[in-house]
């Protein structure tokens, strides 16, 4: 590998975020549990939000919309001003979580930063993830922050054509395959799988990933054995 830069996704590779709305998702269950079961909700919460990542994109902000949009369609437009003001503070109790870095994750960086030009490459609401970012005191280790509206194979090539590398000096290393690992390959880059025990359901894949510029580690500490 003749690689310059490695990029890291942030949400689950960099710190916690998805327990976060799990445990959002079990309070929206029980504020409108006497309308449906939790089975049904789960289904509906779902089709929502992904029916809205084009108009709200991802992020707290459009998962609050959601909840409140399935919220009106399953009670009928019967929920009292009282269950969308407590969705509402759901959402504000999610942004004003603290960051809890993942294990090995500063430690990683600290011994990469020198050899490589480090960049984070997420998506998601651009003031929430400047505030993650700002609040985790990550960012003295990174080059360059890019926060994408969606993460395929032309944005991340714009990546890489604004870094002025080739598509083969680039690695991405996260915990979707769906959009940190299968893109960058398909881009022309390296990537790398650091899988965390949570995952959304709009992010799995069914099939395995088999290639020559692909790995996948159990910790983010792991890529230094290689790196």
């Amino acid at each position: 590998m003749k690689l310059k830069v490695i990029a890291f996704d942030a949400d689950d590779t960099l710190w916690v975020n998805e327990p976060y709305y799990r445990q959002t998702e079990e309070q929206f269950y029980n504020l409108l549990g006497g309308y449906s079961s939790q089975r049904e909700l789960e289904r509906e919460l779902l089709k929502t939000e992904i029916e809205n990542l084009i108009l709200y994109g991802y992020g707290i902000k459009g998962f609050v919309l959601s909840m409140i949009e399935t919220a009106l369609r399953i009670s009928n437009k019967t929920i009292s001003t009282e269950v969308v003001g407590a969705i509402l503070e759901l959402g504000k109790q999610m942004l004003n979580q603290p960051i809890e870095l993942l294990d090995g994750v500063e430690d990683v960086l600290e011994t990469l930063k020198s050899k490589y030009r480090l960049v984070v490459a997420t998506k998601g609401d651009l003031l929430d993830q400047e505030r993650k970012l700002k609040k985790s005191n990550l960012s003295h280790y990174f080059h360059h922050i890019e926060i994408m509206s969606e993460k395929d194979d032309a944005n991340y090539l714009k990546l890489i054509r604004h870094l002025d590398i080739q598509p083969d000096e680039l690695m991405m290393v996260g915990n979707s395959l769906k959009s940190d690992i299968l893109p960058v390959l398909k881009a022309g880059g390296y990537a790398v799988h650091v899988p965390y025990h949570i995952t959304w359901a709009h992010e799995q894949i069914e099939h395995t990933i088999e290639h020559e510029r692909f790995n996948s580690v159990i910790a983010i500490k792991d890529i230094l054995e290689f790196l």
